[in-house]
């Protein structure tokens, strides 16, 4: 058992100001914190990138033991992906007045067009917290993979999303290889395969 020696009151904020706000809001903070040494940092400043939280849902289907992954392009992955058009599960910000199990069920039938047989709820994780304030949702969804397929997504949120249709082991196999890219889909998928057995038991 790991012991903690400091909470959030072992932070004081000192003062806050929006630098920038646009699509994103990027955030200055000025703070001090304990020392594990003992007594207080100096005042210390950073700035955070503020985008609000998320929820990301894996698709699977335990009776044929197949899950859904989706292809959209990720303008920032220009710089440095071979491939911009990123395999992803299926995600999607929280609206103000949104539960994260309500975006989990519109996200999944927006781009992916599917309807949920089931929504668990596996946990969550903060996205990059030496940067950002974001928290992912992650839940796994119950769903009848022979009624995935084709295009999906908002014209409005200029979405182009194709829908892909794996064998769990064939997706798994992708992580291996490096050609998953996105960091919650590697955890998704790392997850199912921790807990696919446990998954298909209990859907007989």
């Amino acid at each position: 058992m790991i012991k903690r020696f400091f909470g959030r009151e072992d932070v004081e904020v000192l003062g806050e100001r929006t630098a920038f706000k646009g699509f994103f809001t990027l955030k200055e903070y000025r703070f001090r914190h304990r020392l594990f040494a003992g007594g207080w940092s100096q005042e210390v400043t950073r700035e955070v990138f503020e985008r609000g939280h998320a929820v990301v849902v894996l698709p699977y289907d335990p009776r044929r033991d197949q899950l859904v992954l989706i292809e959209q392009i990720r303008f920032p992955a220009v710089e440095t992906s071979n491939n911009p058009w990123l395999l992803e599960l299926v995600a999607g910000m929280i609206d103000a007045g949104e539960s994260p199990e309500q975006v989990a069920e519109r996200e999944l039938l927006e781009e992916a067009g599917l309807d949920a047989l089931s929504m668990h709820k596996v946990g969550s994780y903060l996205a990059s917290p030496g940067g950002t304030s974001e928290r992912f949702y992650f839940y796994w969804a119950e769903v009848d993979a022979s009624k995935a397929g084709g295009i999906h997504g908002l014209a409005e949120e200029h979405e182009d999303i194709r829908v892909h249709v794996l064998d769990r082991e064939e997706a798994y196999n992708l992580v291996i290889q490096g050609q998953i890219e996105n960091a919650s889909t590697l955890i998704g998928l790392q997850w199912l395969q921790l807990n696919h057995e446990k998954l298909r038991r209990t859907s007989e």
